[in-house]
């Protein structure tokens, strides 16, 4: 008797878990991010984000009423985008932001691919550089000190300094101090002690006790958060650890206004938005490698490009465009990772 076999068409390996239900993981692995930023903020922080889920929700069934598709709104994506698009902004900017920048993402980042799983690009990402660019004071000075206190605080005794994030001071006060020939010896000493005042205070970076944007100031909460996801097998664990080694290493090489491999590591890679961009954004799975070796390459593309645009570029930070210039290389790293199919060798 001959066995009955059948031929279908791939994928030939199914699974229980349904997008909604990543979705909405990924959004229950923010709120201890966003609880902290209430904390440290107040309420304002929840009305940001909430605008921005706003945003994000209404924009995204506007575009699919009007191209007459089913409303998918209820996935949890547009969801994920409004809140890390609000995580990416300083507490202190205008209402209306949120909602500009998140509709922007959903709209210019997603829907005009064909929605979600098209998209080459981080959707928030894409909203946070948009606002970026059109209000670049805003969105680098609306800086708001936690209500316990911060590494910030630093910032208020120096008329010089312009961005109130340690990244900020490092960058806008130290950094342009120490390579200024020009400068008294006495400004030179005070740059100096305040730079070891911010390695000093690493640990209010961890906890979250320090001005920045709203989702990024508690590295502890991220990591839970992360954590969370990691035990449900929702991300993998390789583009976070290639993306912040990659970083800590050539950060401690490169990082320093000092010199050469004075950078504290754990200062760096604490501060600014390299938690939050390596464990929630570069971890996207429509828009990062789905190889493992691509994931690899993904990672520490990442790192390379976040320590060139903090060390040399205009900004303090480089984690948001690093993600997106990596994006863009995903295709390519996808053709040249592929797998050997079985049996291709002898």
């Amino acid at each position: 008797m001959l066995d009955k076999y059948f031929v279908s068409s791939s994928p030939h390996i199914s699974s229980a878990t349904s997008t909604k239900t990543i979705m909405w993981s990924v959004v229950l692995a923010l709120v201890p991010a966003l609880l902290g930023s209430i904390y440290f903020f107040g309420v304002r922080a929840l009305w940001l984000t909430l605008l921005g889920v706003l945003g994000a929700l209404l924009s995204e069934a506007i575009v699919e009423l009007f191209s007459k598709k089913a409303l998918t709104i209820s996935d949890g994506s547009a969801v994920i985008t409004g809140i890390l698009l609000a995580f990416n902004i300083p507490p202190g900017v205008h209402w209306w932001m949120p909602i500009v920048g998140a509709s922007f993402g959903i709209i210019f980042g997603k829907m005009v691919f064909g929605g979600l799983g098209n998209n080459p690009l981080n959707p928030a990402l894409v909203g946070r550089a948009f606002l970026m660019a059109s209000w670049p004071v805003e969105m680098t000075t609306r800086w708001l000190a936690p209500k316990t206190g911060s590494i910030s605080s630093i910032a208020t005794k120096i008329d010089a300094i312009t961005g109130a994030t340690p990244l900020g001071v490092l960058k806008n006060f130290v950094g342009k101090t120490l390579s200024d020939t020009s400068a008294s010896p006495e400004k030179i000493t005070q740059a100096k002690e305040i730079l070891h005042q911010l390695y000093a205070n690493w640990t209010n970076l961890f906890f979250g006790n320090v001005g920045g944007v709203i989702g990024e100031t508690s590295a502890a909460l991220l990591i839970i958060g992360f954590l969370y996801l990691l035990v449900r097998k929702f991300v993998d664990w390789r583009i976070p650890l290639s993306y912040i080694t990659t970083a800590a290493i050539l950060g401690w090489i490169f990082g320093s206004p000092e010199g050469m491999f004075k950078m504290n590591v754990l200062f760096y890679i604490f501060s600014g938005g390299l938690m939050l961009g390596a464990l929630f954004m570069a971890t996207d799975m429509v828009t990062s490698p789905i190889t493992i070796k691509g994931k690899w390459i993904f990672g520490i593309g990442c790192g390379i490009l976040t320590v060139v645009i903090r060390r040399w570029g205009g900004y303090p930070e480089g984690v948001s465009y690093s993600i997106l210039l990596m994006n863009l290389t995903v295709p390519l790293i996808n053709r040249h990772t592929k797998p050997e199919k079985f049996g291709s060798r002898k």
